[in-house]
């Protein structure tokens, strides 16, 4: 899986509940990286993969 993009947003856990909440395809759960990561991954309408995190 390799995303054609990355978002960096404010609130991840937001941003995850509006994935979910218009549909869109989680192709990576919600998850908390050692380095300082919340991230996680879904599929666009297109068929490409984005990478949504947040720096903690």
């Amino acid at each position: 899986m390799h995303p054609v993009a990355s978002l960096q947003v404010e609130d991840v856990d937001a941003a995850h509940a509006a994935a979910e909440a218009a549909g869109l395809e989680i192709v990576h759960a919600l998850s908390d990286e050692e380095w300082g990561v919340r991230r996680f991954f879904f599929r666009d309408p297109a068929g490409n993969v984005v990478n949504v995190l947040e720096h903690r």
